[in-house]
């Protein structure tokens, strides 16, 4: 059976790679398992790198994933699945909004080391590998 993960780049650069979450992304990123990412974390991975050969090398190894893109409907669902976390005493930024609705659209289960997720996890449809 395949795995399908949208993973949040969530992780951290001092996360150890014994980290089970990363060690699932390595087995992703070496075909062992089918994950997906999509554009806003990309561009927050990259905002994070330190130079243009690290960039580049990012670059290279995620463009080997397929992309989900978001739509007007994920942008109008994100919006709510941050209204319901706040009603609940979460707080979960815009950008995390984003990738937890395309998790929940696309029924894709979300890799990731940040607790805002796990937090979030618990008031709306959101599936944690």
């Amino acid at each position: 059976m395949v795995d399908t993960s949208v993973w949040s780049l969530a992780f951290r650069r001092d996360n150890p790679s014994n980290v089970p979450q990363v060690k699932q992304l390595a087995r992703a990123l070496q075909g062992q398992t089918q994950a997906v990412t999509t554009g806003i974390i990309l561009q927050e991975v990259l905002q994070g790198v330190l130079g243009p050969k690290q960039a580049h090398a990012i670059i290279e190894t995620l463009s080997a994933l397929p992309m989900v893109v978001p739509d007007r409907q994920d942008y109008i669902d994100a919006a709510e699945v941050g209204k319901t976390c706040r009603r609940a005493g979460v707080q979960i930024k815009t950008v995390d909004a984003l990738i937890a609705q395309l998790c929940i659209r696309h029924q894709l289960d979300l890799l990731t080391t940040d607790q805002d997720f796990t937090f979030a996890a618990r008031h709306v449809p959101l599936k944690l590998a």
